[in-house]
């Protein structure tokens, strides 16, 4: 039997395995697999350790068995070692990867690299410092900071910042093993260990990693068999050199329900703390997923609108952006102030503070640089006739109040006079630009 022909039976049966494992383990436990011809007619398939031999035939062996016999007839049989075989090894599969990019490529999300993330004041020290890491990782000296915690509210960049340390570590080193979990993930293939008696499978596949990643740690609270193998991974990773990253919702110092031996290994490299991102940073990614999109077409006030209202977290700010375009797309219409808001009123809503009449008839006074006496008094010149029939229909279109309710604060006018003012307001807005522009000037600033 030909090397050749040993070589081709095994990469059918690897690319087989490989589609009933999954990319990740497969490369965990099969990929490293080198076939080679026994002296007695058998295949020998050598491992680097005993204990992976012993696994993979434990659990893989009689499926592996099978299928190489079907493809080479005249085998004698099949056998799992460790180390180098006697005999002269195989070559290896035309169509076989290194192992450490089968096992992360597909989990990490190619949108979410260093060249997408937007930096600004709130997150600049957990871009630089994630960016560090990931050039240290592989390196000879290693250097930097182990392990590295980022912390902050949900939806502000964590996950992407992990996300960009795994690709550029595995850009930049194929052959390094790169592993990204949940805490919930972790927990939940530890517990399946346990039950499986495969603990030390588990513990060999993360502690043998030159980078391992662990997103959302705060879910671990409470779990203390969980938090004992955490405890020792992390100990058993730092200790060899290798290299830490751990993210959560708060600082090591405040994670509730987690031991303090943890917390005081995950503040032992370097913390790093992602705040809420100001409107400068708000506008700039929103600029920054717009210029991916050239196709789409947004007016700068609809992008400075959004980076106004929508203060919550980067998440729900894109996810504001992508409905409105998608929407615009689907109806055939064109994006603007009031398309927007109509699109995201529920979203608003759910956002807004509670603006009253009083914040609008002061603004409106502070415009039309009038006493906010005037608003409410008697007059009927035209100076202040209008400047009142605009803070009404601002009242209408931004509370919740009724026509009596309004009229009641504005001197206590009756309801028909502000529903005339309101129905004015909007035939006038059609014509008049200028008092156009000043009601979209004044929606932008009751609404910040």
């Amino acid at each position: 039997m030909s090397s050749a022909q040993l070589a081709a039976a095994w990469e059918e049966v690897a690319a087989e395995l490989r589609a009933e494992l999954g990319a990740e383990r497969f490369a965990s436990w099969i990929a490293p697999a080198r076939p080679v011809m026994g002296d007695a007619g058998e295949l020998v398939l050598t491992l680097p350790s005993a204990f992976m031999a012993d696994w993979v035939r434990h659990h893989h062996g009689k499926r592996i068995c099978d299928a190489l016999l079907r493809r080479l007839p005249g085998l004698a049989g099949v056998r799992f070692c460790a180390g180098s075989a006697r005999a002269e090894p195989a070559a290896a599969p035309a169509a076989q990867p290194d192992p450490a990019p089968a096992a992360a490529a597909p989990v990490f999300e190619p949108r979410y690299s260093f060249d997408s993330f937007v930096v600004g004041k709130s997150n600049e020290l957990a871009f630089n410092a994630a960016q560090t890491l990931a050039a240290a990782v592989g390196q000879p000296n290693g250097g930097g900071f182990n392990p590295l915690f980022l912390h902050g509210p949900t939806g502000l960049g964590k996950t992407h910042l992990m996300h960009a340390i795994g690709q550029s570590v595995l850009a930049r080193m194929a052959a390094v093993k790169v592993i990204y979990l949940s805490a919930e993930k972790f927990m939940v293939e530890f517990l399946a260990a346990l039950r499986a008696r495969e603990t030390i499978a588990f513990k060999q596949h993360l502690r043998s990693c030159d980078l391992l990643m662990i997103d959302d740690v705060q879910f671990i609270a409470g779990k203390e068999s969980t938090q004992e193998e955490f405890f020792h991974t992390m100990n058993e990773i730092i200790g060899a050199g290798r290299f830490l990253v751990i993210s959560a919702d708060r600082s090591p110092q405040n994670l509730e329900g987690i031991e303090s031996r943890i917390c005081s290994r995950l503040a032992w490299g370097l913390v790093a703390d992602i705040n809420p991102a100001d409107y400068e940073l708000r506008y700039n990614i929103l600029r920054a997923k717009l210029a991916a999109h050239p196709s789409a077409s947004v007016p700068d006030a609809v992008v400075e609108y959004l980076a106004r209202k929508m203060v919550a977290n980067v998440r729900e700010l894109e996810g504001a952006l992508n409905r409105v375009i998608a929407y615009a797309n689907l109806m055939g219409r064109t994006v603007d102030l009031d398309f927007t808001r109509d699109v995201l009123a529920d979203v608003l809503r759910a956002h807004a503070r509670k603006l009253t009449i009083d914040d609008i008839q002061r603004r409106v006074a502070e415009h039309y640089r009038l006493k906010l006496s005037d608003l409410v008094s008697a007059r009927r010149a035209r100076e202040v006739a209008r400047p009142r029939q605009v803070a009404m229909y601002l009242a209408k279109q931004l509370t919740p109040r009724s026509y009596p309710e309004i009229g009641r604060r504005f001197g206590g006018r009756d309801h028909t006079t502000v529903l005339h003012a309101v129905r004015r307001i909007e035939e006038l807005r059609a014509t008049d630009h200028e008092l156009d522009r000043d009601i979209d000037h004044l929606r932008r600033v009751l609404d910040a």
